[in-house]
């Protein structure tokens, strides 16, 4: 294999590559990129047996052929190289070395057999959406800050997908809860969207599809069958297994008949909980809201430092007094999810779940649990 590629294009991919080696892994050619070349460029494949990214850069290709390399190192090695340069890779036939040349710079690297790289088969994707790069990256950005990080709860470690229907249309919906917290979003249902099963997208996944929509501009194909998951970006695909388990019944966390209304500026708002929550023990990061008639006091505590804060905030609210309490990390990260000028929440009572709405953006829910203060 021999080609010369461009600096800049080549350190793009091999990042995209990044994000899914496996840096710790009982399986050495789990951190090598499998690097093949061909008239068509070169093509990158990284994976971590759950997880596939291939992508497609221009190169110019003197000699075809495939070879393995370390991912990181190769990275670390075209990120130090200058700006603009052109890039030299050679593996002659039957070497296990692959040789990186820019300018008067000169590095070799260790290869192991291509035979060895385990390649992921995609299998029939029956079902083929069509949606704008923006629309799925609203519904993950949206959602993602919600997904379970513990282990033994496997089926909340991503996002729930499904169609369903809302005030009589068909929508796309996106559901991700840890427990302590849910955030529901939802779209209009894409082209290809109808029979589609539902299925949970792993956190890592989620995290890469994400990155990569950040480069996007217009559509992207996103084809799934009820085990496997496939996004097509450009010339990147990127192919996951999906969570196999049951999402639980989202449906019946979400209070239906809270009934006291508090409305309140959303940038104010976060920026108060974020000051008060200094104070608050590392533990808890409790805060608590007492609210009367058009006022809200947020108030919070620290036995270890022996410290109090508290910040009152005018809002419209014109139900009975009460007091609820809330971890404070949780209530900052649901309400820097607003988008729009006011932060609606409907509350019950101190120990029920409280319903959080965007009083301008219907498609955006959220659910937070109370906690003792």
């Amino acid at each position: 294999m021999k080609l010369s590629i461009d600096r800049g294009a080549l350190l793009k991919a091999l990042a995209h590559a990044q994000g899914v080696v496996e840096r710790r892994n009982t399986i050495p050619i789990l951190a090598n990129v499998l690097l093949k070349a061909d008239k068509a460029g070169l093509h990158l494949t990284a994976t971590d047996m759950e997880l596939e990214v291939v992508e497609t850069v221009p190169a110019s290709t003197s000699q075809p052929g495939a070879t393995t390399a370390p991912a990181s190192m190769l990275y670390d090695i075209v990120r130090k190289l200058p700006e603009g340069a052109e890039v030299e890779l050679d593996c002659p036939a039957g070497k296990d070395q692959l040789t990186i040349k820019a300018g008067r710079s000169h590095f070799k690297l260790g290869c192991l057999p291509v035979d060895d790289f385990p390649v992921m088969a995609a299998g029939e994707l029956p079902h083929t959406l069509e949606l704008k790069a923006e629309s799925l990256a609203h519904l993950i950005d949206r959602t993602k800050f919600a997904m379970s990080t513990e282990e033994t709860r496997y089926y909340l470690n991503g996002i729930y997908l499904h169609a369903t229907k809302a005030g009589g249309h068909d929508v796309l919906r996106a559901v991700a809860t840890d427990g302590h917290r849910l955030a529901r979003m939802e779209m209009p249902l894409p082209t290809g969207g109808a029979g589609m099963p539902g299925i949970i997208l792993p956190r890592k996944a989620v995290g890469e599809i994400r990155k990569l929509l950040d480069e996007a501009d217009g559509e992207v194909t996103f084809a799934l069958s009820a085990t496997k998951a496939q996004v097509s970006i450009g010339s990147i695909v990127l192919t996951t297994k999906l969570i196999d388990g049951t999402f639980p019944d989202y449906e019946r966390v979400i209070p239906q008949n809270n009934d006291k209304m508090l409305r309140v500026n959303s940038q104010i708002f976060a920026a108060a909980v974020d000051r008060v929550a200094t104070i608050s023990a590392e533990k808890t990061r409790a805060v608590k809201l007492a609210l009367d008639k058009g006022s809200l006091k947020l108030s919070a505590n620290s036995a270890d430092a022996g410290g109090m804060a508290d910040e009152e905030l005018e809002v419209s609210y014109d139900s009975a007094p009460m007091e609820i309490g809330f971890n404070s990390k949780y209530l900052y990260e649901i309400t820097q999810q607003i988008e729009g000028d006011a932060a609606e929440l409907k509350l019950a009572d101190s120990g029920s779940p409280t319903l959080v709405r965007d009083a301008a953006d219907a498609s955006a829910l959220y659910v937070l649990m109370p906690m003792r203060v």
